[in-house]
């Protein structure tokens, strides 16, 4: 199924909500950005916790300044719907992140790999279609 999901252009980064089912069922929304040059979709230790699928570590974790970022475990997501596609069972990178980001996730080239995805700046929108098998 092709989709198209639109963005705010005068963003500096492509933000977009996306929804993720927690182990009660609970579809929860979130805020993220598109990022193409990230191998593995990651999201925030606060998000996740908040969402009861982590507990937050006790221990320092420092972000790399060059990054915003720290990743430092990996967790499976029970249900994750981006633009309007559901994966089920989706392996991502807890990290923690730049409180000053305001967001939950980065979404990563291991969402985007199973799509056609065009990025069309004019229009503003993501078109994604499942490619074919």
């Amino acid at each position: 199924m092709r989709t198209v999901t639109p963005f705010d252009t005068s963003q500096h980064h492509i933000h977009t909500e996306f929804f993720v089912k927690d182990e009660s069922g609970r579809h929860l929304r979130f805020d993220g950005v598109i990022d193409t040059g990230a191998p593995w979709t990651e999201f925030s230790d606060e998000f996740l916790a908040r969402a009861g699928l982590v507990e937050l570590s006790d221990d320092e974790i420092p972000i790399k300044l060059e990054l915003g970022t720290q990743k430092y475990a990996k967790i499976l997501l029970p249900s994750i719907t981006i633009c309007g596609h559901t994966i089920d069972d989706f392996k991502v990178m807890v990290s923690r992140f730049d409180p000053a980001w305001g967001i939950a996730a980065l979404i990563g080239l291991d969402f985007f790999r199973r799509f056609k995805v065009t990025i069309d700046y004019g229009q503003g929108v993501l078109v994604c279609e499942p490619l074919s098998v």
